[in-house]
């Protein structure tokens, strides 16, 4: 007699969205998102401040049960579980069970010969069902070269390459992967394939293929020779600069600023990025990662002019400052720092002054313990001070002995 099996689509909203499992214990952080619990807990517990979905910095850590879901998920798998003509339920596999070597070496001649988005699409749907079937790929021998072998052809589909980037993507943090496909791609003198693939997929791709294309090029960024290689592609530089400057979705924009500031690393792509205009279009929507790249630009003295010279940037860090978290405030007070200490442009300290920002720097310097931004606090203070006409800092000493927590 031939077993049945049974195999059943579990609804995306049970799923933790970082295990890609079905929720035991599905829990809401303050932004909302619900995970399971054992995944946001090993992501807490890694050093992490950000919810994993929206990028937003917690300022609770804390979370909450989402009863309401947990009830749900268990009617769902009770309903699930219950065959027709039984009268016991039998629990059955949530997600498809994981394919034969013989089965994948099927698939990966197809990839291999069509690169149609039909296999992909399977390798796709297989990948982001659970982790043991993403380990699966990563350990599986050549497939991985395949699925970034598609990026590097000519005359392949949109959503072909769209897929290949998506499970390029779900693959990454499996161990080895980012590693062996820096190599592949970005040191096999490739790269210009590779990069032409991405520049199409930011053309014409959709948000969330952009937004995962430009992460996955981010991670590929592992030493100075594969962040040259990349900014070397004029193609690639144009089009996410002109993403960050007509684009309004917060996700691609965050991902396109950090591309960019993880490879300036030489005075020359800074210098472009300056020449087109880069810190007007940051400073028009201020984020963390646009205050890093503002921090990275500031290293030179073209960025620290490009920097005093626009007329909404100081008011934006300004407003910044005691929003961000600590990483967010170095980098706040790094570009101040260098503007006003470094360069000493005296339209930035007006305008540090004017939003109010010898306050935030006093708040900051008390609240920071001996370091590189306590020391650079007092630096602003004492650069300020002239600037301030109606304020009481005459007398004041950059010394903190003074004030003593309530």
């Amino acid at each position: 007699m031939v077993k049945e099996e049974l195999y059943i689509t579990v609804p995306s909203v049970f799923r933790c969205p970082i295990s890609l499992d079905v929720m035991k214990s599905p829990v809401s952080l303050c932004t909302g998102v619900t995970y399971d619990r054992s995944s946001i807990q090993k992501w807490l517990e890694s050093g992490h401040d950000t919810c994993p979905t929206t990028m937003q910095v917690l300022p609770s850590k804390d979370f909450i049960p989402n009863l309401t879901l947990h009830r749900l998920i268990n009617l769902w798998i009770q309903s699930s579980t219950l065959r027709p003509g039984s009268n016991s339920p039998r629990l059955l596999l949530a997600t498809p069970p994981a394919i034969s070597e013989v089965q994948a070496k099927l698939l990966m001649e197809k990839v291999e010969r069509e690169s149609c988005d039909d296999s992909l699409s399977k390798v796709a749907e297989f990948v982001s069902c659970c982790e043991e079937n993403r380990k699966f790929v990563a350990r599986f021998d050549g497939f991985v070269e395949v699925i970034a072998g598609v990026l590097k052809r000519k005359c392949v589909e949109i959503k072909a390459l769209e897929t290949a980037v998506r499970i390029l993507d779900l693959i990454l943090s499996e161990n080895g992967v980012t590693e062996g496909l820096n190599k592949l791609i970005l040191k096999s003198n490739q790269e210009s394939k590779f990069l032409s693939a991405i520049v199409l997929i930011l053309q014409h791709g959709s948000l969330n293929s952009k937004i995962t294309s430009v992460r996955v090029l981010d991670s590929l960024a592992l030493d100075s020779e594969s962040k040259r290689r990349i900014s070397d592609s004029q193609d690639l530089i144009s089009i996410l600069l002109q993403l960050l400057k007509t684009n309004n979705n917060g996700s691609l924009n965050d991902a396109v600023t950090s591309i960019l500031t993880t490879i300036s690393i030489t005075r020359s792509i800074r210098s472009r990025l300056i020449e087109n205009g880069i810190v007007e279009i940051l400073s028009n929507s201020l984020t963390e990662k646009s205050l890093k790249l503002l921090a990275t630009l500031s290293t030179c003295s073209e960025g620290r002019s490009a920097i005093s010279s626009e007329p909404k940037c100081a008011a934006a860090i300004v407003e910044k400052l005691l929003k961000v978290s600590k990483r967010g405030t170095e980098d706040a007070v790094t570009v101040l720092w260098s503007t006003c200490c470094l360069n000493k442009e005296e339209k930035m300290k007006e305008a540090v002054v004017k939003g109010n920002g010898v306050t935030k720097i006093l708040v900051i310097m008390q609240r920071e313990g001996e370091g590189n931004v306590k020391m650079m606090c007092r630096d602003l203070v004492k650069a300020l001070r002239a600037v301030c006409k109606d304020w009481c800092l005459g007398s004041y000493e950059t010394k903190t002995t003074h004030i003593r927590p309530c």
